[in-house]
């Protein structure tokens, strides 16, 4: 019988370009892979209005865009220019690396005629190129369903469940700053065997809450917030003092995105929080002494050359 010997694969030319929205990130995410940032220019009309170019050919390569969108709007529109411009330029496969994707909180219709505003901008990623999307913790999982197209979704817990291991918390407890929350508490209190325990909020309108109860006992016991953003810490302030009104021994809190709007600084700094845990998705306005940034460059640098390698994803998130 005729024996066929399989064909290696092969690895396309990687090419990295970076956003202007987070190039701290951008810059370290390079430094991991090991390869540096591509040069791109951006320039502006008068008016504001946005040009990119690539000043090196990104012909037949593999082109990842590093780009949050947070303070959405121009953050958005740069990295569907950047997408356009690759794809007119022939890049054999454009993957926008999103650490946070903005407009995640409008996933689903919560009252008459407003706006699905992630559907709307997972649309547009794709109808400007896109091959892929790399993102970090969405508001929602179901958010992948949106897209038409492979999207690689990396779970912060990575890095976040052995910083908590290494504060060594002798009576650990996690929380959930709301009900929708529940399900990603549960998660980080599996790899702890901790309990858990949900503060139940009414709202009266987006960011401004009503009412607060806590579903569950935390008395002696060193509480973790878990959530996915942290905007204008108002929610996570008011879980933190409600806690330690309950008789909790201390509380801090773990938050994907510091999108930190408004007064969220000054609101986290005469919080009862012992400190919030954040990682540099989106890149800190200020430095707080309450807040410390986790690096999330070495898990998109992995997950980038497991892309190009045709590798797995969801072993970069395997525990010993």
């Amino acid at each position: 019988m005729q024996q066929y010997n399989a064909m290696p694969l092969q690895f396309n030319k990687v090419q990295l370009f970076a956003g202007t929205s987070n190039l701290h990130l951008a810059e370290k995410v390079a430094k991991s892979y090991g390869k540096a940032l591509g040069k791109k220019t951006l320039s502006r009309f008068s008016d504001g209005e946005i040009q990119p170019f690539y000043n090196e050919s990104v012909r037949g390569s593999d082109v990842f865009i590093i780009q949050s969108t947070n303070t959405p709007g121009d953050n958005i529109l740069e990295l569907l220019l950047m997408i356009d411009a690759a794809k007119r330029a022939s890049a054999h496969y454009i993957t926008a690396v999103v650490p946070y994707f903005g407009y995640a909180r409008q996933d689903r219709k919560d009252k008459p005629r407003v706006a699905i505003g992630a559907k709307l901008i997972a649309n547009l990623i794709t109808a400007a190129g896109a091959h892929r999307i790399m993102t970090m913790d969405l508001h929602a999982a179901q958010i992948q369903g949106f897209f038409d197209i492979p999207v690689d979704h990396l779970d912060a817990s990575v890095i976040f469940v052995p910083h908590i291991k290494s504060l060594n918390l002798p009576n650990l407890t996690i929380a959930s700053p709301d009900m929708g929350g529940s399900y990603r508490a549960r998660t980080f209190a599996k790899y702890f065997n901790a309990e858990v325990v949900i503060c139940d909020k009414q709202r009266k309108r987006a960011n401004e809450i009503e009412s607060m109860s806590i579903i569950g006992d935390v008395t002696g016991q060193d509480i973790v917030l878990i959530d996915d953003i942290c905007d204008t810490a108002g929610t996570l302030s008011k879980a933190a003092q409600l806690i330690m009104d309950n008789g909790a021994s201390s509380v801090r809190a773990v938050c994907t995105h510091p999108v930190l709007s408004g007064n969220a600084y000054e609101t986290i700094e005469k919080s009862a929080l012992t400190e919030l845990i954040v990682t540099d998705t989106i890149q800190l306005k200020h430095k707080s002494d309450k807040i410390k940034v986790l690096s999330t460059a070495d898990l998109f640098a992995h997950a980038i050359t497991n892309v190009n390698e045709h590798g797995s994803i969801s072993d970069l998130f395997q525990y010993k």
